[in-house]
Parts: C-alpha cells; sequence; structure tokens
C-alpha cells in the first residue's frame, strides 16, 4: 500500500514538473508544431517584406493587432505613435511585461532571397521582425492557458527602437503603468540555435551621440598664416578625445569615445571656414556615461579655442536620446535560468559578456521594478556564417522562433506563481487596479 501511495506521489510531482505552468517543454513542443511554426514564420516573412522606419510601422501595427483580434487578445492602441499593449489573464496584479520591437532600418537588403525588402533603402536587419513574430507565438501560447495565469501578461510592441527612444515614449505614455517586471529578447547569431544567453547586471552600455561645428577662418591653403584652420583644429580635438578612455577611465570601467564623422572642405586648395565632427559615447554606468558626456564638450571647446576658433557641442538628444546601460535585476536570474532550463535544458543557457552596443529596453528599469534581457541563440552546426545585426546581408535562422516563442512564454508563466508572495508584501494583490 506505501508503495502505491509513493507511487502517486511520484507521479503527482512529475505532473507538476512537466506541466505547462511551469513553462515546460510541453510550451516549446506546441511551438514547434508544423502549423504554429509555419504562422510564426509566416508573420516574420510578411513583415520583412515590407519593413518600416522608427515611428512609421503603421502596416505593421496593424497586421499585429489584427493577430491580437484572431486570438482574442484585449489591447490598447496606440501607444507612441504605432505601438500597441495587449493583456492576457485576470487584469490584476502581478502584472509581468513581455516586450518586442518592430521598427527597421534604413539599409538596403542585399539578400537575394523569395521574401526580400519590396521597400528600397529599408530592411529588418536587426530581426525585429523575429521579434514580432516570436511575441505573438508566445502570446498564442499563453491565451492557450489563459485560465491557468493568476495574474496579467502585459504584451508591448515597441516602436523607434532603432534610435528612437520608443521605450521612453512608451514609457511616457503609460504602456507599462502597474507592471513588476518585464523581459526582453533579441535574436543571436553568435550562440547556437537552441540556445540562450544572458547574464545579470550589465549587459549592454549606455550610449549617446555627439555632433561638433569647429569654426576657424577660411582662406587659400598656400597662404595659411591667413587663415584660422578648423582642420588642425578637429584634428587635435579628434586626438583629445581618445585620451579621456585612455587616461581618465578607469582601466575597469569599460568606455567608449568614437568619432566617426568628419566633415569639412570640398577643394584641395581652400581651407575651409568651419568643421564638423560626430561620433558616439558608451559606458557601462550612468556616473561613467554622464562623465563622459561632460568632458566630451570640454574638451571640444577648449582644446578648438587652443587653435583659435570657436565650437559648438550638439548631443541630439531630440533626435536621439541618451540610452542608458541594460542592467538585468539580480534577483530575475534564477528565475531566467528555470524558465529557460524547462525550455532549452540547464546546458544550453550561456553566459552572454556585456557589449558595448545599446539597447532602448533600458529605459524600462527606470519605470519597472526588475527588468531582465536575453539572447536568442540561431546559429547552425553547418559552416554558415550569420551576418551581424546592422548588415545588408543579414538573416535570420527561422528556426530560432520556437525557443523565442517558448521561453517568453515560459518566464511569464513561471513568474506568477514564483513571485507572488513578494509582490503580496507590497499590498493584497487582489485589491490591485485592473488593467483590462
Amino acid at each position: 500500500m506505501d508503495f502505491f501511495k509513493h507511487f502517486s506521489l511520484l507521479l503527482f510531482i512529475l505532473s507538476i514538473l512537466f506541466d505547462s505552468t511551469t513553462g515546460s517543454s510541453v510550451l516549446l513542443d506546441r511551438a514547434k508544431e508544423p502549423e504554429f511554426m509555419d504562422w510564426m514564420v509566416g508573420i516574420r516573412r510578411r513583415l520583412h517584406e515590407n519593413p518600416e522606419l522608427a515611428y512609421e510601422e503603421f502596416e505593421t501595427s496593424k497586421l499585429i493587432r489584427k493577430e491580437l483580434d484572431s486570438m482574442g487578445i484585449e489591447y490598447k492602441h496606440p501607444f507612441a505613435v504605432t505601438g500597441i499593449v495587449g493583456f492576457i489573464g485576470t487584469g490584476k496584479a502581478p502584472f509581468v511585461g513581455l516586450r518586442a520591437d518592430m521598427d527597421a532600418l534604413p539599409i538596403q537588403e542585399s539578400v537575394e532571397w523569395e521574401h526580400k525588402s519590396k521597400v528600397p533603402g529599408k530592411m529588418h536587419a536587426c530581426g525585429h521582425d523575429s521579434h514580432v513574430a516570436m511575441l505573438l507565438g508566445a502570446a498564442k501560447i499563453l491565451q492557450e492557458h489563459k485560465s491557468e495565469i493568476q495574474g496579467t501578461v502585459v504584451l508591448i510592441f515597441q516602436p523607434a527602437e532603432e534610435g528612437g527612444g520608443g521605450a521612453k515614449r512608451m514609457i511616457d505614455e503609460g504602456a507599462v503603468q502597474n507592471i513588476d517586471a518585464i523581459f526582453g529578447f533579441h535574436i543571436a547569431a553568435e550562440f547556437p540555435v537552441g540556445t540562450v544567453a544572458s547574464r545579470p547586471g550589465p549587459i549592454m552600455a549606455g550610449s549617446g551621440f555627439f555632433e561638433a561645428v569647429i569654426t576657424g577662418k577660411g582662406g587659400h591653403a598656400a597662404i595659411p598664416q591667413h587663415t584660422i584652420d578648423p582642420i588642425i583644429a578637429a584634428s587635435n580635438v579628434i586626438v583629445s578625445l581618445q585620451h579621456l578612455v585612455s587616461r581618465e577611465a578607469d582601466p575597469l570601467d569599460s568606455q567608449v569615445v568614437t568619432v566617426a564623422k568628419f566633415q569639412g572642405g570640398g577643394a584641395f586648395n581652400v581651407i575651409p571656414d568651419s568643421v564638423t565632427i560626430g561620433g558616439t559615447f558608451r559606458a557601462f554606468s550612468k556616473e561613467s556615461f554622464m562623465q563622459l558626456r561632460q568632458r566630451i564638450e570640454e574638451v571640444i571647446v577648449r582644446q578648438a579655442s587652443v587653435q583659435r576658433c570657436n565650437a559648438t557641442v550638439d548631443f541630439l538628444t531630440d533626435v536621439h536620446p541618451f540610452f542608458p546601460p541594460t542592467i538585468n535585476t539580480p534577483s530575475l536570474r534564477a528565475h531566467f535560468e528555470k524558465a529557460a532550463s524547462d525550455i532549452v535544458g540547464p546546458t544550453n543557457i550561456r553566459e552572454k559578456p556585456p557589449v558595448m552596443g545599446a539597447e532602448d529596453f533600458a529605459f524600462y528599469s527606470d519605470a519597472v521594478p526588475a527588468t531582465y534581457y536575453y539572447f536568442v541563440g540561431m546559429a547552425t552546426d553547418s559552416d554558415k556564417l550569420y551576418p551581424r545585426a546592422h548588415s545588408p546581408f543579414f538573416t535570420i535562422n527561422e528556426a530560432a522562433l520556437p525557443y523565442g516563442a517558448a521561453l517568453h512564454a515560459s518566464l511569464a508563466l513561471n513568474y506568477f506563481s514564483e513571485f507572488r508572495n513578494n509582490l503580496s508584501n507590497r499590498g493584497n494583490v487582489d485589491e490591485a487596479h485592473d488593467e483590462l
């Protein structure tokens, strides 16, 4: 009799371990079903053929809303011009957000294939088409398990990640109100398909841009004594800017200052009146980032004055707002690894080294108590190399789509059971605002 009791208990425990509410491989099996997979691939390819730039994602938004309607998922629209926020669950706390970006880049696609971009000069060269497809896949899975959700999943389809600060506008317009934790992802060519990668703490750098106009006095190149040469001044400025990292920054605190734009003059024998330079700066902490910003302006203005020139500096925040560092909340690490283990297995979770690239998902960390960003691998065992993002040859391995969809769904489903007790300390969760 005891044997049967123990055996029944074992079966019960196994049923819990493999139940869909724990984010088990059942979710991945669902996402890999041929019909489900074809549906995600079809969405991704339609978006790829019709890329739209920041705040112009009107057809993309329409496609997403049509899919949400077909699934019976409620949503609010618009946020930040084209953004969408959908809701699955009780309408009550806890609230967990899942985010996908949806804008393309001003790049002419060089990949010749059946679903090449139909819009000249525009391309999904960063995988945002796949991100939308994966979040819609997660939404379908979650809607199928709606009765099991003890809280609310918030689906965030965000415009203008590529420098437009779409996340900040979504926040300013109330898209993440009441959200307790939010997860974001990105397709990644450096990791094999079937793996995911992340790390707690800083994972991507804060980013800013600058442009400076250095003004002197133009004239004939043969009589430079009658001029004030802004090219010489700009050259000294650029060299001095490199010292900000090599001589002022802590070697253990990674920072970057790069001048990537230099425009001045149009003739071989004429010294111009002015020169324009521009570039980017990156850091992993807000303190280091703001210190760089201050010193960049000081160096440009003062070094130009040494050469008898005037200089003005514009940080272009109206067009390219500063991106803060992307920092994963350490307390979410165990949650991420648990959900990822259920989907890909513990041996397929990789450590992602910090990179100096920036991601506007970072804005959510100022508005949401807990944030976590991860990467979905798409490389194969073959010799095929996938070009990095922002390349005109960028391609997606669509076999990665089920993994992103299943893990996003698993992160949400696991969250409610794992974190509900912590959230209850903040008040009676049953009396929380009804988002629906």
